[in-house]
């Protein structure tokens, strides 16, 4: 009787707050995975607390709160668990093309797991529980709590789209009306005749589809690839064909009735492409497809194979008895898709003691954020923080999922993950923009500079939310520099904003130079002798070259051709103020004479230490002579009165 009365008073508690509720639909973010203002998730020991009317969820530490805040009773709790399935003894299909979470592609999925799922209708902020499904709940409010476990969740649909990818190949522009020269000689179909015109390489051989010449494939960093035959002969043509020359080539050995690698070597492509009409080009050199047979990797294949056994021993430490630092402070962020870029410019700065505040400015920043935290950068900023600087989410913490139990006779699982994935605060930050919205890989500079605005406007727009011992985080890489011109006699200064240094770096001051042309030497008579063979397995020389090189040839003297009338100024950058925090940029990619951009091979260590003070601006200098400002450009004559 007494279980009877109670359920009747929760129910009729229910009945008062179900009015305005609506059923979620498909148009709607539910947040059932992951807590809004924290990475707690339905696996956390505390479960997800899901609201029914606004679809927020939260995690078991901050329910109460926002309870009382919004005035919210009713919540969906959701408890989900883990069983890892026994292992099969299938082996794991290869992937066919370079693609992610998708058919043919490189997995993304982890180890296979069987899920259970508990609910439960909680009434805030007094917690009392109505276990689901429930016969007694009106029809309308279970209607709305299975709407909540079913949906899939705001941030699944962000992790599908991120991580499904594929690499995509377009037919060239310059397929369907393309040059081909009188057919002087015809292309043998046996292999064995088939020779670089150039270096006499047998392997990696591209044919060009205008003039039929066969060169070799890119020289690659290590040594390995070709030996630059067919881009060469490229660049060639440009000269005699301009202005793209011949830009299609396709690679011998992977001819065959259903079609070949073919590759653009044109500026505006420069890309892996298809040519719908290959059959009709190839057969122009005496080639027929449909009597082709594949000898040779596509390149398709050759990707793959340097995915699968991509070795990460230089920054891995391989070798070597590493134990995992899961402590506070030492929490990973997991990829996204393409997200590398995000995760090192945000683990970066949460090194920095100003962001580190954010950690215990977290309750304040929550207890003003708006209705909807998915759109506060403060809110998300102080929920990355947290989790960073915590320990919650390492194994064992109070928000990490449990280690899933192993099934009778099963092998274990992996150890638990030590990583959490700011989706919201990349999605947030990213949203509107073109770039950081997709899940293609970015700059990271770029997105630091991106960031830090998008911070200094939050704190802009609402200002103190940031809590008293948090700096103006947008405003710590801020610096002003100081140009100074002289010109006849007399100086001119002005001073330029700035928030980060673009360090170019000067290959011709690299401390090794005479090691690295030995180097250089030897790999060319290596080449020469045997085009075919594999690299050596020791490292490549690179230049060295130091930090400070780099800031001084940044700050040296430039001539300018003209200023103000004056031929041969000269100008001289310093710091007239300095940052908190120097954020530098050292430019590795740079355009080669055939306009291509390339990536320099090359080390810069940089020091632990580094003093500025010589490069410090002082102004304008007793003795020195200001050069007048360019004079107002004349005013223009009046217009002739009209004609009567």
């Amino acid at each position: 009787y007494t279980r009877v009365v109670f359920m009747e008073a929760l129910l009729d508690r229910v009945r008062a707050s179900m009015r305005g509720l609506v059923p979620a639909t498909e148009y709607d973010k539910v947040y059932n995975d992951e807590c809004v203002l924290s990475f707690d998730s339905p696996f956390s020991p505390g479960g997800l607390y899901v609201s029914l009317r606004t679809y927020l969820g939260f995690g078991a530490q901050h329910v109460q709160a926002a309870s009382m805040r919004s005035g919210e009773t009713l919540y969906v709790h959701l408890q989900k668990r883990r069983t890892l399935r026994p292992k099969s003894d299938a082996p794991d299909a290869a992937p066919t093309k370079m693609a992610l979470g998708v058919e043919g592609g490189f997995s993304v999925d982890g180890p296979q797991y069987d899920e259970s799922t508990e609910a439960a209708l909680v009434l805030m902020p007094s917690g009392e529980r109505v276990p689901l499904p429930c016969q007694e709940l009106p029809e309308f409010v279970s209607t709305c709590c299975q709407a909540i476990v079913t949906h899939v969740g705001a941030m699944q649909q962000r992790k599908e789209s991120a991580v499904a990818w594929e690499a995509e190949t377009l037919p060239s522009k310059y397929a369907e009306e393309l040059v081909q020269l009188p057919p002087h000689k015809k292309i043998s179909p046996d292999p064995a005749a088939w020779v670089c015109e150039e270096s006499g390489m047998r392997e990696n051989l591209w044919l060009n589809l205008s003039d039929g010449h066969i060169g070799s494939g890119r020289r690659q960093w290590d040594g390995s690839g070709g030996t630059n035959g067919a881009l060469n002969h490229y660049e060639e043509t440009k000269k005699h064909f301009p202005p793209h020359g011949f830009p299609l080539v396709v690679k011998l050995g992977t001819i065959t009735p259903h079609g070949a690698d073919v590759y653009s070597y044109a500026d505006d492509e420069n890309s892996e492409v298809t040519d719908p009409k290959l059959a009709e080009h190839l057969a122009h050199w005496g080639i027929d497809v449909m009597r082709m047979e594949k000898t040779a990797q596509s390149v398709t294949e050759m990707n793959i194979a340097a995915n699968e056994s991509l070795e990460l021993d230089k920054i891995t430490e391989a070798g070597k008895d590493l134990a995992p630092l899961t402590s506070r402070g030492y929490l990973g962020l997991n990829n996204l898709g393409n997200s590398c870029y995000v995760n090192s410019v945000l683990q970066l700065l949460f090194t920095l003691p100003e962001y580190q505040t954010l950690h215990p400015a977290a309750p304040a920043i929550f207890a003003t954020a708006p209705s909807d935290p998915t759109g506060d950068l403060p809110s998300q900023l102080a929920k990355l923080g947290g989790a960073l600087l915590g320990d919650r989410y390492n194994p064992g913490g109070d928000g990490a999922p449990p280690p899933p139990p192993v099934p009778e006779g099963g092998e274990e699982g992996p150890a638990p993950e030590a990583a959490v994935a700011p989706r919201m605060l990349i999605s947030l930050v990213g949203k509107g923009h073109s770039e950081f919205s997709s899940s293609r890989q970015q700059d990271a500079a770029e997105y630091l500079a991106h960031l830090v605005e998008a911070i200094g406007r939050a704190e802009r727009a609402r200002g103190g939310r940031l809590g008293d011992g948090v700096a103006a985080l947008g405003e710590l890489s801020s610096f002003a520099l100081e140009e100074r011109v002289e010109a006849a006699g007399q100086v001119a200064y002005k001073r330029v904003p700035g928030s980060a240094l673009s360090l170019q770096i000067p290959l011709e001051l690299a401390s090794n130079a005479a090691e690295v042309a030995a180097h250089e030497a030897k790999e060319d008579k290596r080449q020469k002798l045997d085009p075919a063979a594999a690299p050596p397995p020791d490292d490549p020389v690179v230049p060295l070259v130091s930090f400070e090189a780099c800031l001084s040839r940044y700050l040296a003297v430039e001539t300018l051709e003209n200023f103000r009338g004056h031929a041969g100024a000269a100008k001289t950058t310093r710091f007239a103020t300095f940052p908190r925090v120097l954020v530098v940029q050292l430019s590795r990619y740079y355009t080669d004479a055939d306009w291509t951009a390339k990536k320099m091979a090359v080390a810069v260590p940089v020091p632990e230490t580094l003093s500025l003070e010589a490069f410090r601006g002082g102004g304008l200098q007793p003795g020195e002579s200001p050069l007048p400002d360019e004079p107002n450009e004349p005013a223009p004559a009046p217009a002739p009165a009209a004609s009567p």
